[in-house]
């Protein structure tokens, strides 16, 4: 990732290839996956409906502070964390076309991991136009949530796990929002240092 903040300066967006490794990345898809199973999510959001979402779930915030030195170099900013947010997509999902509140000003969205069909694309406005991206379990879009519209079409897979890790930079406009603005930080400071316990089994 040495030449991603180079790349994100110019080009408002970086892909982060294997930014999460195994047996990490598994741990955190069938966290994922488990909670939607046993319904512990919302049962959906105004930009999806029907599809189960999570907001600051404990192991996401743990992971959003984890990866904060890597996206702040990947970046070339020094950022606060905002928030964390995960869904499980279901097949027939279409994500529409949208810009993110100032809490999202510098964006990450992660793949998880997947199943069946071909690797679901995102598609982002660039300031040279707007882009496919194709992401792999693993690795991710860093990008400008603020700037840059991004979007969807249909998931063709069965689903797909997604989480999203939202920064701010802490010399710009929207500073203020650290932590959503609003949330608590007890949350933040009390969500796990470490990866989720691996499985013996």
């Amino acid at each position: 990732m040495k030449d991603s903040s180079s790349i994100f300066e110019r080009d408002w967006y970086a892909v982060l290839p294997s930014l999460l490794r195994e047996p990490d990345l598994t741990q955190f898809y069938r966290h994922a996956r488990n909670k939607a199973r046993l319904g512990r999510m919302a049962a959906g959001d105004d930009q999806v409906p029907g599809t189960p979402s999570s907001y600051g779930d404990l192991f996401m915030d743990g992971l959003l502070i984890k990866m904060l030195p890597e996206i702040e170099k990947a970046s070339g900013l020094k950022l606060f964390p905002t928030y964390s947010y995960f869904r499980v997509y279901k097949r027939g999902d279409v994500l529409a076309r949208h810009l993110d509140r100032p809490s999202c000003e510098i964006s990450v969205t992660l793949c998880l991991g997947f199943e069946e069909g071909k690797v679901w694309p995102i598609w982002i406005e660039t300031p040279n136009g707007a882009i496919s991206v194709s992401l792999e379990a693993g690795d991710a879009l860093l990008y400008r949530g603020t700037e840059c519209p991004h979007w969807r079409e249909a998931l063709e897979g069965n689903c797909q796990a997604q989480v999203f890790l939202h920064y701010v930079n802490q010399n710009g406009p929207f500073a203020e929002w650290k932590f959503d603005k609003g949330r608590s930080t007890a949350g933040l400071q009390s969500a796990p240092s470490v990866f989720p316990r691996r499985e013996t089994t």
